[in-house]
């Protein structure tokens, strides 16, 4: 299972990368806004410092809803960089921009699916990557990770491609989850992937190690 950091700030990248095991990066216009980033030429100059710093696909959104504009958004993020994935809402326009994202060799990342159907249409059209949001189908009473079980039941039905990126992610354990339903990846804030280093029991055990060795060996 790939990990991905969910981010735009350029130090948790960074943390994230020096760790050795991040595999990507996914963006969305909030986590851009939260790095007070204010035109057009700032926002594409970031992209490319993001793409420069890793060797792995880098999932930028378009902010536009209309296909045409899409389009047009899209093929230009595209050229930023070759590790460029262009993201794109669920919805008509969306799947209507996917197709043509695909017919013209550019890769793209299906996000805000909540469904199986949507899934399955984010597929049809040849999305590289679909991001199911666990998260936010918690906060409403519905269980994310099921939604995540049954896309997985259905891409393996028809031996889909399209790859499953986990998203919204709210804790280690949703991480830990997901590698047992088998998804191919995850995208999450940096402080889900540092807890997956804790245990309590690991702790004690160290102490403990640390305790008997200067009782026994190191006098």
């Amino acid at each position: 299972m790939k990990f991905f950091i969910d981010t735009a700030n350029l130090k948790d990248i960074k943390k994230g990368i020096s760790i050795g095991v991040v595999d990507g990066v996914t963006t969305n216009p909030s986590l851009m806004g939260q790095e007070n980033i204010t035109n057009h030429k700032s926002i594409n100059e970031h992209y490319k410092k993001i793409c420069e710093m890793i060797d792995g696909d880098v999932s930028v959104e378009v902010i536009s809803n209309n296909y045409h504009d899409m389009i047009s958004e899209g093929v230009l993020l595209s050229k930023i960089h070759k590790n460029i994935i262009v993201k794109v809402p669920m919805g008509l326009d969306g799947i209507k921009a996917i197709k043509f994202f695909t017919d013209n060799n550019i890769k793209t990342n299906c996000t805000l699916v909540f469904s199986v159907s949507q899934a399955l249409l984010a597929s049809k059209v040849g999305a590289t990557y679909i991001s199911p949001f666990i998260g936010r189908l918690d906060d409403i009473d519905n269980d994310g990770l099921n939604l995540i079980k049954d896309i997985k039941i259905a891409y393996s039905n028809y031996n889909v491609k399209t790859k499953i990126l986990a998203a919204s992610i709210r804790s280690g354990l949703h991480i830990s989850k997901c590698s047992l339903i088998g998804v191919d990846c995850i995208t999450s804030p940096l402080k889900h992937i540092l807890s997956l280093f804790n245990h309590p029991l690991t702790d004690i055990g160290i102490k403990k190690f640390e305790n008997d060795f200067n009782r026994y060996i190191n006098k």
